[in-house]
C-alpha cells in the first residue's frame, strides 16, 4: 500500500470553555461579599460600569406544602423541557470536575474526644480561666505583646537578641518546641544563655509563656500565684493520673486529705493551659448570610438576596454615548472603536452574569427550603438526607453547578446562620423505612448523652436501644461514629470526666 500525503475535512463538535464562560462559573462560587471585591476591580477595569440602584431581585414566595414553579426565564424553559438551553451557568459533566456531595460519612475528618491534661478539658473549667469571648479579643498578636515588654526588662542587647529569638518560635498558645540545644547552635551561643533568655521570656505577661510542657506552664502560673509548695508540685508533675481518673492514688502521692485535695483541683482548673490564645490578632470576623429566609402569615417562606451585601452594577450609557461619540470622529482610529465594543460587550456579558448569578442562587436556595421544610419549622431532628444530585433534578441544573452554588454561601433564617453544605447529609433508615439524617441522629444522641445521670452513664449499647425506641435503627458501630464526630467520648471517658466536676 503506498504511502502518501492528502487533505480531509472533518467536522466535529466540542464545548469550548471560553473565558466568558469559566467566569461566570467561578461567579457562582463567589460569596457577596467576594462578589463585592471581584466587582471592585471590574469598576477599575472597565469605564462603562458603575455602581448604582439596579433594580433588586424579588424574593422567591413559597407556598406552605408545596412547590410553585419560579417565573424567571431559567425556570420557564425548563418547564417547557429546554433545560439544555439554561446557560452559560450549567454546563456537561464532562468539562468540569463534579464535586462530591457533603455527606456525613466523607470529607473532613471530625476532630475526636481527648481526655483531660491531653488537651485541656479539665484544667479550663475553672471559674477564673478566660471565657471563650475573650480568646482572640486583642488588636495585637501574642509576639508584638511580648515584644513589647523586652525593652522595659533588659539591657543587655545580647539577651534581649536571643529572647525575641525565642518569642518569634512561641506557637499560637505560647508554647515553646524548640530545642534550646537546636536554638544554642543556630544562633552560636552557649545554652546557659539561651536558658537565660527563656527565663527572661517565661517571666513576661501572661504568666505561662515560654513553657515547654502543659505541666511547666501550669507550674510558672503556680509559682505566679505563691501556690508552688511540694504537694502542689506532685500534683502538676502527674497531671496525666488526673486524665486517667487515678484521683485516690494521686491523693496519697501528694500527701493531703480530700479537703486540701479538692481545693488544689480547684486551684488548677482556675489556670489558663493555653496562655497565648489570649492574643489571637483580632476577633474572628462574623459571617454575614447571603440569603434570608422569612416566614410569611400565611405559612409560606420568603426566600430573598440579602441586598445589604449584593453589590449593584449597573452600565453608563451616558458615558457611552458620550465616548462613542468621541469614536466616530476623524481622529479617533479603528483600534479605539474596537477597545470601545469590547468594553461595552464586557459590561453588557457582566451585568447579565451577575443577574444570572442571583436567579440561580435563589432557585437553589428555594428548592432547599422545600426540601427541608421540617427543619425550617420543628429544627434539627427533623433534617432529611439530602444530596446535591437529588437538588439537581428537581431544579433542572447540573450537580455540578448546585455544588458551586452551595459553596462559601450562608443562610439566616430564624434558627440561625448555616451554610448551605450544612442541608445535604447522609441519612439512615428510620423504623418506619423512611431515611433519617445523619444530622438529627448525632442531635438525638448528643440530647441522650446530655441527659445522662452522672450514676448511670449510658453506654453506646444503651445508646442504641434508646434510639432505636425513638425510631433510628442504627448499629453500634454506626452509634459510636456519630458520637465521636461530635466531640463525645466514650462511657468510661465521660464517667472520668463527671467524676473530676465532682471534686470542683
Amino acid at each position: 500500500m503506498a504511502l502518501g500525503p492528502r487533505l480531509d475535512l472533518r467536522q466535529t463538535q466540542s464545548l469550548v470553555m471560553t473565558p466568558q464562560l469559566q467566569q461566570a462559573i467561578k461567579l457562582l462560587t463567589l460569596s457577596n461579599l467576594e462578589i463585592e471585591a471581584f466587582i471592585g476591580d471590574a469598576l477599575d477595569a472597565n469605564p462603562l460600569l458603575e455602581m448604582g440602584e439596579a433594580p433588586p431581585v424579588e424574593p422567591v414566595e413559597i407556598e406552605a406544602r408545596r412547590t410553585s414553579l419560579e417565573s424567571s426565564p431559567c425556570d420557564q424553559l425548563i418547564g417547557e423541557g429546554m433545560a439544555a438551553e439554561d446557560c452559560p451557568l450549567d454546563i456537561s459533566a464532562e468539562t468540569l470536575d463534579v464535586d462530591r456531595d457533603t455527606g456525613d460519612g466523607g470529607g473532613d475528618t471530625p476532630e475526636r474526644y481527648e481526655p483531660a491534661f491531653e488537651g485541656e478539658a479539665t484544667i479550663s473549667g475553672g471559674g477564673e480561666a478566660p471565657a471563650m469571648e475573650e480568646y482572640g479579643a486583642f488588636d495585637e498578636t501574642l509576639a508584638e505583646h511580648l515584644h513589647g515588654q523586652i525593652g522595659a526588662v533588659v539591657r543587655d542587647p545580647k539577651l534581649a537578641f536571643i529572647a525575641r529569638f525565642l518569642i518569634d518560635q512561641l506557637d499560637d498558645a505560647g508554647y515553646l518546641a524548640a530545642s534550646l540545644r537546636e536554638i544554642a547552635m543556630d544562633l552560636q551561643v552557649s545554652p546557659a544563655e539561651v536558658e537565660a533568655a527563656l527565663a527572661l521570656v517565661q517571666s513576661l505577661d501572661p504568666t505561662g509563656v515560654g513553657a515547654r510542657s502543659l505541666s511547666e506552664c501550669i507550674a510558672l502560673q503556680a509559682r505566679e500565684a505563691d501556690r508552688y509548695d511540694p504537694a502542689m508540685a506532685r500534683l502538676i508533675d502527674n497531671l496525666e493520673m488526673i486524665a486517667r481518673g487515678e484521683l485516690p492514688r494521686l491523693r496519697r502521692m501528694c500527701g493531703v486529705d480530700e479537703e486540701d485535695f479538692a481545693d488544689m483541683l480547684a486551684e488548677l482548673r482556675g489556670y489558663d493551659p493555653k496562655p497565648g490564645l489570649r492574643y489571637g490578632g483580632g476577633a474572628a470576623a462574623p459571617v454575614v448570610p447571603d440569603i434570608l429566609i422569612t416566614a410569611r402569615a400565611d405559612g409560606g417562606w420568603n426566600v430573598a438576596l440579602n441586598q445589604a451585601t449584593l453589590p449593584k452594577l449597573i452600565l453608563n450609557r451616558s458615558y457611552y454615548l458620550e465616548m462613542r461619540g468621541a469614536c466616530a470622529g476623524k481622529t479617533a482610529g479603528k483600534e479605539d472603536r474596537g477597545w470601545l465594543s469590547e468594553k461595552l460587550a464586557d459590561a453588557n456579558w457582566l451585568v447579565k452574569a451577575l443577574d444570572q448569578r442571583q436567579k440561580t442562587i435563589l432557585k437553589v436556595a428555594s428548592e432547599l427550603v422545600r426540601q427541608q421544610e421540617g427543619f425550617f419549622r420543628r429544627g434539627v431532628s427533623q433534617l432529611k438526607p439530602l444530596t446535591l444530585r437529588a437538588v439537581a433534578e428537581t431544579v433542572g441544573l447540573h450537580e455540578s453547578t448546585v455544588s458551586r452554588v452551595t459553596s462559601n454561601k450562608y443562610l439566616m433564617c430564624e434558627r440561625g446562620t448555616f451554610e448551605l453544605k450544612y442541608f445535604f447529609t447522609s441519612g439512615v433508615s428510620g423504623a418506619d423505612g423512611e431515611g433519617v439524617s445523619a444530622e438529627a441522629v448525632k442531635a438525638a444522641i448528643k440530647q441522650l448523652i446530655d441527659n445522662e445521670d452522672p450514676k448511670k452513664i449510658l453506654s453506646d449499647d444503651t445508646l442504641v436501644d434508646l434510639l432505636k425506641a425513638k425510631g433510628f435503627e442504627l448499629a453500634r458501630r454506626t452509634v459510636a461514629k456519630y458520637r465521636e464526630a461530635i466531640g463525645l467520648g466514650s462511657s468510661v471517658q465521660r464517667r472520668r470526666q463527671k467524676a473530676l466536676s465532682g471534686k470542683r
